[in-house]
C-alpha cells in the first residue's frame, strides 16, 4: 500500500480542519449547511440589528433561521433578508415579519400569519418586513403626554399637600379612630347577643313546640265544636231578646205600662215628693207624731 508523503497528509489533515471548523461555524450560528428549508424573502427599510442566524419564530415556535442579508444597492434603502423556514411550515399570503428584540437584546424574527390558510405562497416569494414597537418604543411614545401631564401633577401635589396640613383631618382621623372602637364594641355585644340566643335557642323551640301542640289541640277542639247546633242557640238567644225588647216597648205587661205610662210616672214622682216632705216634716217635729208620757196620755 502506497504511503502518502507528510506534506500531503498535512495538507489533509488542514483541509479536514478547515472544513469542520466551517461546519462547526455554520452550527453555531444556527445555519445548517445542508438545509431542506423553503427559502423566503423578506423586504425591510431598516433591519436595526438583524443578522444572519437570528431565529425565526411563528406564534412562539421556532420555525426557521435568517440565513442571508443583503443590500439592494440599485434600490437603495431597501433590505432583502434571505430566511430559511421549515418546509411542513404553510405560509399564508398576506403574512408580514416583524424584528422584535427581548429584554436582553436578543433579535428575532417573528412572522405574523395572514388568516387565510388556504391561500400559501410559494418559496421564493417576497413578504414585507417591519419594526416591531417594544416596550421602550412605547415609553418613548408617551413621554410627550407625560410631559404635559407634569404641570398637572405637581398642581395635585401641592392640593394633596395643602389637604394633608388641615387640622380639619387629623380631627376626622381620630373621630374614625373612636367610630371603630365603637363598631368593635357593637361588634362584641353581637356576639355576645348571638351567643345568648344560641344558647336560649333550645328552650325557645321547645316552647314553639308546646304552644303548637295547644294550637293543635285548639284546632281539634274547634273541629269537635258542633258550630250548627251553637248559632241555633245564639239565634233562640238573640229572638227572645227581640220579644222582650217588643214588649218593653208596647203597653202590654207591667214592664211596658211602667215605662209608657206618663200618668203613673208622675203619680210616682208626687208620691215620692210627699214622702220627703214627710220625712222633713218628721225630723223637725216628731212630737206630732210618737206620744210617750210616765203617767198616761194627757188629753189635749
Amino acid at each position: 500500500m502506497k504511503k502518502f508523503s507528510k506534506e500531503l497528509q498535512i495538507a489533509l489533515v488542514a483541509l479536514v480542519g478547515i472544513v469542520v471548523l466551517y461546519f462547526g461555524l455554520q452550527f453555531l450560528k444556527g445555519l445548517t449547511v445542508f438545509s431542506t428549508d423553503n427559502n423566503y424573502y423578506v423586504k425591510f427599510k431598516d433591519i436595526s440589528g438583524l443578522s444572519a442566524s437570528s431565529p425565526i419564530y411563528a406564534n412562539g415556535y421556532r420555525v426557521g433561521v435568517v440565513e442571508n442579508i443583503i443590500y439592494d444597492f440599485e434600490h437603495q434603502g431597501d433590505i432583502v433578508a434571505v430566511v430559511g423556514v421549515n418546509k411542513e411550515m404553510r405560509v399564508p399570503r398576506g403574512s408580514t415579519a416583524e424584528i422584535a428584540s427581548d429584554l436582553l437584546g436578543n433579535i428575532k424574527l417573528e412572522l405574523k400569519l395572514g388568516p387565510n390558510h388556504a391561500d400559501v405562497l410559494a418559496p421564493g416569494d417576497t413578504i414585507y418586513g417591519g419594526l416591531q414597537q417594544g416596550m421602550m418604543a412605547k415609553a418613548a411614545d408617551m413621554l410627550p403626554q407625560v410631559q404635559q401631564l407634569l404641570p398637572k401633577l405637581d398642581s395635585i401635589l401641592a392640593s394633596v399637600n395643602f389637604l394633608l396640613a388641615d387640622p380639619a383631618i387629623a380631627n376626622s382621623l381620630h373621630n374614625i379612630e373612636q367610630i371603630t372602637g365603637s363598631l368593635t364594641r357593637a361588634s362584641d355585644e353581637l356576639n355576645r347577643l348571638t351567643a345568648s340566643l344560641d344558647r336560649q335557642m333550645p328552650q325557645m323551640l321547645e316552647n314553639a313546640d308546646g304552644l303548637l301542640a295547644n294550637t293543635n289541640n285548639l284546632t281539634k277542639n274547634l273541629n269537635d265544636l258542633d258550630l250548627a247546633a251553637t248559632l241555633q242557640k245564639v239565634d233562640r238567644t238573640l229572638h227572645n231578646v227581640e220579644q222582650m225588647t217588643a214588649k218593653l216597648n208596647s203597653n202590654e205587661g207591667t214592664l211596658g205600662l211602667l215605662m209608657r205610662d206618663p200618668e203613673l210616672y208622675q203619680n210616682l214622682n208626687a208620691t215620692m215628693a210627699h214622702a220627703d216632705s214627710l220625712m222633713k216634716d218628721l225630723k223637725a217635729h216628731p212630737k206630732r207624731y210618737v206620744h210617750f208620757s210616765v203617767f198616761g196620755k194627757k188629753d189635749k
